[in-house]
C-alpha cells in the first residue's frame, strides 16, 4: 500500500458516527421509498425465513475476494451499475452465450468482471438454499459488501429480485460512455429515473474506488484537454504515452484509489479527474454545487456522502426489477434454467 492511501486512510476514512448517521438516514429514506412502491415489491429482510444466512454467506465471499486482491471492491461495484443500467437490476449481464451476442460483450461493457465471485456465491447458497436465492440479489448484495470492504458505509439492501430471462449485447448500446457530455449523461440517467444528484454520486463519486485503463483517456490526453490540470495531465501523459500498452490499468482516484471516501471530487475540481465524464461534471454549475457540497469544511460532509451514496445505490438498485412470478431464480448465475 502506498504513502498516500496510507494517509488517506487516517484522513479520510468514515468514522463509526458517520456510518451509523449515513445508515440511518438511507433506512428511513429507502423505507420511505419502497414502503409506497408496490410495483417492485422488493423487500428488506426477503431471505429471512427462506435462508437466514444469504447476506452473510455473500458478504464472506466478497470480504475474501477483496482481501485476495482490493481491486475486486470496484469490479463488484461496477458489475451492479452495468447489470442495472440495460435490463434493470435482473442479473442479465451474468449470462452467458456460447456465440458471445450477451450484455458482456458489448463495447459498453468492456473490463467489466466479477463474475468469478457471483458464482462462488451462488455456487454456496444453491448447497445451503437450493433455488432460493437469485443472482440478480447476489449482485446488488455483492455490491453493498464491497463497499463496506472499502471503508464506505453499510447500508441495507431491500431483496427479493428475480433474475432476467434474455441478455443481448445490443439492449447495452446505450450505456454512459466516458466520452459523454454531461447533458447526454444527465438525459441517461434521467431515463433510469435517476437525478443529477445520483449521477454525481454513481458516477463520479463511485470512482472514489477503482481503475480505468489508459485507453479510455488517450483521446483527452492527445487533445490537451484543458479540463485537465497542467501538472497532472504529465502524470497521465507518462502513464500513458503516445503509441504506449493502452492496457496498462491506472487510478480514478490517484489519492486512496482502495479506499471509499470524497478523495475523488477533491480531485474532480482541482483537475486531476482522469476520465473525462467525471471532469465534465465539474463544468455544470448545478453539478459543480453538488460536488462541493462533499468537499464543504464541516464534520457532516462526509457523513453526508456516505448517506446520499448508500441511498443512491439503494434507488439505482430498483431499477426494472423483476419480482413475484416474473423472471425466474437461476441455478447457475450465467445460464437461464
Amino acid at each position: 500500500m502506498s504513502r498516500g492511501v496510507r494517509e488517506s486512510i487516517s484522513k479520510h476514512s468514515f468514522s463509526s458516527r458517520m456510518i451509523i448517521i449515513g445508515i440511518f438516514l438511507v433506512l428511513f429514506s429507502a423505507h420511505d421509498l419502497f414502503s409506497f412502491s408496490e410495483a417492485q415489491q422488493l423487500q428488506f429482510g426477503f431471505y429471512s425465513e427462506t435462508c437466514p444466512s444469504a447476506e452473510s454467506i455473500v458478504g464472506d465471499v466478497v470480504k475474501q475476494a477483496v482481501t485476495k486482491d482490493p481491486r475486486n471492491a470496484a469490479v463488484l461495484l461496477r458489475l451492479h451499475f452495468h447489470d442495472c443500467f440495460v435490463e434493470g437490476c435482473d442479473g442479465s449481464i451474468l449470462i452467458k452465450h456460447e456465440v458471445n451476442d450477451d450484455e458482456r460483450f458489448a463495447p459498453g461493457n468492456a473490463g467489466v468482471g466479477g463474475f468469478d465471485v457471483i458464482d462462488n456465491a451462488k455456487s454456496e447458497l444453491e448447497r445451503l438454499c437450493p433455488g432460493v436465492v437469485s443472482c440478480a440479489d447476489i449482485v446488488a448484495l455483492a455490491a453493498r459488501n464491497a463497499v463496506v470492504a472499502a471503508k464506505g458505509p453499510f447500508y441495507e439492501v431491500p431483496t427479493g429480485r428475480r433474475d432476467g430471462l434474455t441478455s443481448d449485447k445490443s439492449n447495452a448500446a446505450n450505456l454512459p460512455d466516458v466520452e459523454d457530455s454531461i447533458n447526454i449523461l444527465k438525459s441517461k440517467f434521467r431515463e433510469k429515473g435517476l437525478s443529477d444528484k445520483d449521477l454525481v454520486l454513481l458516477s463520479a463519486g463511485a470512482h472514489t474506488i477503482g481503475t480505468t485503463a489508459c485507453f479510455f483517456i488517450m483521446s483527452r490526453l492527445d487533445a490537451q484537454d484543458s479540463t485537465i490540470s497542467p501538472e497532472f495531465f504529465q502524470v497521465l501523459r507518462s502513464k500513458c504515452p503516445k503509441g504506449g500498452d493502452v492496457n496498462v490499468r491506472i487510478p480514478l482516484d490517484w489519492e486512496s484509489q482502495f479506499v471509499f471516501d470524497e478523495q475523488i471530487f477533491r480531485n474532480i475540481r482541482d483537475g486531476k479527474g482522469v476520465i473525462k465524464s467525471d471532469s465534465v461534471l465539474y463544468q455544470d454549475n448545478d453539478m459543480k454545487n453538488i460536488i462541493e457540497s462533499y468537499l464543504a469544511s464541516n464534520e457532516s460532509s462526509e457523513a453526508n456522502f456516505a448517506a446520499d451514496f448508500a441511498e443512491a445505490m439503494v434507488t439505482m438498485g430498483a431499477i426494472g426489477v423483476k419480482t413475484g412470478v416474473k423472471g425466474e431464480v437461476r441455478r447457475i448465475c450465467n445460464a437461464t434454467n
